[in-house]
């Protein structure tokens, strides 16, 4: 297959990309490092639940996945017999989520007859910092990226396109889940965290005052400081029942700059210890309009060269997946049939 593959790639090089490691299935077209389309389809379901359903999430996906594929496709203005290759999510993340995008993925690379590749979903949330045509600069080698989303906080040294080097990461709850469950806690539907982004413009990022982690080195945490903000909410409740209510801006304010000023912290170390100024971030959270806000402001106090993604490309999409899948096969690294899909997979 490999040997087929390289004699088609003398023409244009279109990539498949497949994302569906949690609640939203995406597929993408990328011709080289250009996207072509970028297809997600939302699932809503999980709203009334305050959180992802594992099993409701893999059935959307099979609902979702053959028009999100085919709509991509059109919009790109392609046919699947033109396609090159095909990337998918092959984790970490929901397993039945994740096979549902595999087996798909798998089964139209068969009967093409062209490359499977099996991606990684944390490095594809880096990757996308290397999309071009989008207008935005792509950060040079070596930089450092702050990925940060519902399941995943870590600071990544990236040496190339296929060499990272994590240098810390959560050590129990990632940023993006103390931000929806911060919104749980007062009371806002699922998910919370760009609710308590809308509302933190409002607020007072000084009205509160919760405990903060103190893990060494450049590792995270974040249970205490959840739980420092439900006792804080509780006590507030029991002295005024409308306390929520009176005060969602001022909490939503003091939370997201809490947060914020844990991850800049721990960011600023490493610049130090690595001698690196190209600082990005990627992940859903980096869509946080206080992150970004943060980030550009060491652009100028600390004189790094900052780098923020599109808000299309924050959350999970197939473009991510389209451009770390096209790296990987420029690298010569093909996939084969019998990969299986990981639930957790280290970077």
């Amino acid at each position: 297959m490999q040997d087929a593959y390289l004699c088609r790639m003398a023409g244009q090089k279109y990539i498949l990309g497949i994302e569906s490691s949690c609640d939203d299935t995406s597929a993408a077209v990328l011709k080289g490092k250009k996207v072509l389309s970028n297809v997600t389809a939302n699932q809503s379901v999980h709203e009334i639940y305050g959180g992802v359903v594992p099993e409701l999430a893999s059935r959307a996906h099979q609902q979702n996945i053959v028009p999100v594929v085919d709509t991509a496709l059109k919009k790109a203005g392609i046919t699947a017999s033109e396609l090159n290759g095909i990337a998918y999510t092959r984790g970490p993340g929901l397993l039945g989520s994740l096979l549902v995008g595999g087996s798909f993925a798998k089964s139209l690379a068969q009967s093409l007859n062209i490359p499977i590749i099996g991606v990684h979903h944390m490095e594809a949330h880096i990757l996308a910092h290397l999309i071009e045509g989008e207008g935005f600069p792509n950060p040079p080698f070596p930089f450092l990226c702050l990925t940060v989303s519902g399941g995943h906080t870590q600071i990544v040294r990236v040496n190339s396109a296929r060499n990272f080097e994590l240098l810390g990461e959560t050590l129990d709850d990632a940023a993006g889940e103390a931000f929806d469950k911060a919104a749980k806690v007062m009371g806002l539907p699922y998910p919370g965290g760009p609710i308590i982004d809308q509302l933190a413009k409002e607020g007072n990022p000084k009205a509160f005052t919760f405990g903060k982690p103190k893990i060494e080195g450049l590792n995270f945490s974040f249970s205490g400081l959840k739980t420092s903000f439900l006792y804080t909410v509780q006590k507030g409740v029991k002295a005024d029942a409308d306390f929520i209510k009176n005060n969602k801006h001022d909490l939503a304010a003091s939370i997201q700059s809490t947060i914020i000023e844990v991850l800049m912290k721990k960011l600023e170390k490493a610049a130090t210890q690595t001698n690196i100024n190209h600082i990005a971030i990627a992940g859903g959270v980096s869509a946080n309009s206080g992150l970004r806000t943060a980030l550009e402001a060491r652009a100028h106090t600390k004189g790094w060269s900052t780098y923020i993604p599109p808000f299309a490309y924050c959350t999970d999409n197939g473009a991510m997946i389209g451009i770390s899948g096209q790296l990987k096969l420029e690298a010569g690294e093909i996939g084969d049939m019998q990969e299986s899909s990981q639930a957790r997979w280290q970077m």
